[in-house]
């Protein structure tokens, strides 16, 4: 492991910023797409004898995605394996799943960061942007009901995981409480596409839990 060790740590000088170039819609806001994430390490990385392989395992609730660095000697270095549900069963889901574990998996093995995190981060804390009029109210959506208009993420989580666990602990038989569960999570989708990518990856996944939990 020598050699790629000395080889990744030349290349890490060479890191590039990861820039936010890709608009979030609902939050009016910049994010660092994967693109930007590639573009930010993959020259340093050539460079230096180091390719970038990013390797998918089987899953049936999301993805799950390997980030290797591996050198031209042979020597590889492994990030890890980061499992993200996919919001829906359906292409798209997969699709937008695999998109997030990719940016994340990449971000975390290369250690690199979006340009400005904390300036951004010290802008949360002065207060700047909570100040912003009714953009914080989330909606909490059921089946069949009307939503229920939230002030915080806190109160909207609050909710959601107390119709969540009133399902697992319902006498209603399996199959009932698997889509029931299920149904929460696509109804919500609205709220969750609002939120930060890892806030919506901890819901759609702490769900897939209660659903494994319920199946047994």
């Amino acid at each position: 492991m020598k050699v790629i060790a000395a080889a990744f740590v030349k290349a890490q000088k060479e890191f590039a910023p990861a820039l936010k170039t890709a608009t979030n819609p609902h939050f009016r806001s910049k994010y660092v797409s994967l693109d930007g994430c590639i573009e930010a390490v993959i020259d340093a990385l050539n460079n230096n004898g180091i390719a970038l392989i990013q390797q998918t395992h089987d899953c049936e609730s999301g993805i799950r995605i390997e980030t290797i660095l591996l050198h031209e000697s042979g020597e590889q270095l492994s990030g890890g394996i980061l499992h993200v549900p996919a919001p829906k069963q359906d292409p798209q889901g997969y699709g937008s799943a695999l998109t997030y574990a990719r940016r994340y998996s990449l971000m975390a093995t290369c250690g690199i960061a979006p340009e400005d995190d904390d300036g951004n981060l010290a802008t949360e804390r002065s207060g700047s942007v909570a100040k912003k009029p009714q953009t914080n109210a989330l909606s909490f959506f059921i089946p069949g009901k009307d939503a229920i208009s939230c002030p915080d993420i806190l109160t909207w989580e609050q909710n959601f995981d107390a119709m969540s666990e009133q399902l697992v602990n319902s006498s209603l038989p399996t199959e009932d409480k698997v889509a029931k569960l299920k149904a929460l999570v696509e109804v919500n989708l609205p709220t969750l596409d609002r939120l930060p990518v890892d806030k919506k990856v901890l819901y759609i996944g702490r769900q897939a839990t209660r659903i494994n939990r319920t199946k047994g």
